[in-house]
């Protein structure tokens, strides 16, 4: 039988890519029609989708080779990926850089998906992305937010979103409003701690150049020369949409994230998200980007609810 011998430079890389107790090696047999065995520090193919899986393997060895991590969710996108004929997607994703994290880590996008809303962000002025929980619309959104204001194209960093979820709790919450309003603000103080680290963070939150604010604070407000970004956006009403779409001024780029299938807004009350995609998708400079469950980042499991969750819902109709 014809096999593909492919050389692998060191036992340590050959350790990652098969995983530990060769669970990345179970994983890609039980997706191919393909055997894998070890013979002289080289991983040896047979079957008949050997030709398939010698692609999957040069593209794991080459993202190993270039200092990133391994798992289960980047392993079964890759298999998805190289499946579908879209192989040479992984080296663009891989190729592309965002920024440098505070522990010097660089962030890149994991997915095709998150690639191309990286691309639609630099594109446009405006962008929207829509898409389930776990995708990155956050981290990635945030991560644009600090390479533009590191290479001083934009003077400050805005990232705000509505507190829908308090409701009339807010009045029993201990404190005053800027402590209420805190818990709802948190996943975006995490994402901006993460990425310019907790001193740097602070210095700049109290020079005034990284604000985090609800959404009520937007008001009256004209904001040039900075990158703005709106979170949880299925939660804002229509007139909250349009107060928003209309504070940001010359040279500022905004981001406009949310999920629509998890809209927090009482029964009568319309998504702004939905509103404002619907009337403004075909406007020049604006950018509308959908995420599919392929992009989520998040534990395997995610997906797998998220995708019961979907036919539940249609079962439901």
């Amino acid at each position: 039988m014809t096999t593909i011998s492919i050389p692998v430079e060191t036992g340590d890389i050959l350790h990652k890519v098969l995983g530990s107790l060769d669970k990345n090696l179970k994983l890609i047999e039980s997706a191919f029609d393909v055997t894998i065995n070890i013979k002289d520090s080289a991983i040896v193919l047979s079957g008949d989708d050997r030709e398939l899986v010698e692609v999957l393997i040069i593209k794991l060895l080459d993202l190993i080779e270039h200092g990133r991590e391994l798992d289960e969710q980047k392993l079964n996108y890759y298999i998805n990926k190289i499946k579908a004929g879209e192989s040479e997607d992984l080296k663009r994703i891989r190729d592309t850089i965002i920024c440098v994290d505070a522990s010097g880590k660089t962030i890149r996008p994991k997915t095709q998906g998150q690639k191309e809303y990286i691309d639609t962000i630099e594109s446009n002025v405006l962008t929207f992305g829509i898409g389930p929980a776990g995708t990155g619309k956050t981290y990635l959104a945030v991560a644009m937010a600090v390479r533009e204001f590191r290479s001083k194209h934009v003077n400050r960093i805005i990232i705000t979103r509505p507190a829908v979820e308090a409701g009339e709790n807010l009045g029993f919450l201990p404190g005053d409003l800027e402590m209420k309003i805190e818990p709802y603000l948190q996943p975006l103080y995490d994402a901006l701690f993460s990425i310019l680290g907790a001193k740097a963070f602070e210095k700049y939150r109290e020079s005034g150049h990284i604000e985090v604010a609800p959404l009520a604070y937007m008001r009256g407000r004209t904001l040039d020369n900075a990158f703005i970004i709106l979170d949880e956006a299925q939660n804002s009403t229509v007139e909250q949409m349009k107060m928003f779409l209309t504070r940001f001024g010359f040279g500022s780029k905004v981001v406009v994230n949310g999920d629509i299938t998890q809209v927090d807004l009482k029964h009568h009350q319309k998504s702004g998200l939905t509103h404002a995609v619907s009337i403004l998708e075909d406007i020049k400079d604006i950018g509308i980007f959908k995420f599919t469950t392929n992009d989520i980042v998040r534990h395997r499991l995610v997906r797998n609810i998220i995708h019961r969750y979907e036919k539940s819902k249609g079962e439901d109709k």
